[in-house]
C-alpha cells in the first residue's frame, strides 16, 4: 500500500483513495458507454419493451413507435449527461480530496436509488425486475468506490473545501475562497 506525508503524519489511505476513484471512474465510464448504447437502441435498433421488439408494441402505429423511441433516447440522454457530471466530479474534486465531492456523489446515487425504488409501488414491479438490478448494481458500485475512501470524512485527509495538503482551495480563477 502506498503511503502519504499528510501535515507530517503518514496517511495509510491512499491507496484505498486511488483504489476509490477507479472504480468510480471505470463504473462512470460504464455508465456512459451504456448510455451511447441505448441511444443507438432507441434511434437505430430494435429493442424490447416487455419482452417484445419495440416496433411490435407499437403495432404499426408510427406516432407510438416515435414516441418509444424518444422516450427510450431521452432517458439515454440524461444517462450520458450523468455520466460525464459523475466523471467530471471523479476526476476533479474527488480526486483531489475534496469531502464535498464524496457527499454530492452519494447523494446522487441515493437519489437514483429512491427513483428506481419508486417503480416496485407505483408502477406494482416486483424488486429486481424492470430494470431495477442494473439499478441497484450501479449502486452498489458507486457505494462500493466511495466506502474505499470513507476515511475522507474523518481525517486530515480531506477537508471540506476539499485541500488535501491543507493550503487554501482555489476557485477556477486562481482566487483564493472562503466559504
Amino acid at each position: 500500500m502506498v503511503c502519504a506525508l499528510t501535515e507530517g503524519k503518514v496517511s495509510m489511505n491512499s491507496g484505498l483513495r486511488k483504489a476509490s476513484w477507479v472504480v468510480l471512474t471505470i463504473t462512470g465510464v460504464l455508465v456512459l458507454f451504456i448510455s451511447l448504447v441505448s441511444a443507438f437502441l432507441a434511434y437505430f435498433g430494435h429493442y424490447p419493451i416487455g419482452g417484445l421488439p419495440v416496433a411490435e408494441v407499437a403495432a404499426g402505429r408510427e406516432g407510438i413507435q416515435t414516441a418509444l423511441r424518444g422516450i427510450r433516447g431521452t432517458s439515454a440522454a440524461f444517462g450520458a449527461a450523468f455520466a460525464v457530471m459523475f466523471l467530471s466530479t471523479v476526476l476533479g474534486p474527488y480526486r483531489r480530496g475534496e469531502t464535498r465531492a464524496w457527499w454530492t456523489i452519494l447523494s446522487a446515487t441515493l437519489a437514483l436509488a429512491l427513483i428506481v425504488l419508486l417503480r416496485v409501488p407505483a408502477l406494482g414491479v416486483a424488486l429486481g425486475q424492470g430494470g431495477t438490478p442494473m439499478a441497484f448494481t450501479l449502486g452498489g458500485a458507486i457505494v462500493l468506490g466511495l466506502l474505499l475512501d470513507v476515511g475522507r470524512l474523518t481525517s486530515a485527509g480531506g477537508t471540506a473545501t476539499g485541500s488535501s495538503s491543507g493550503a487554501a482551495s482555489a476557485s477556477p480563477t486562481g482566487s483564493a475562497t472562503s466559504r
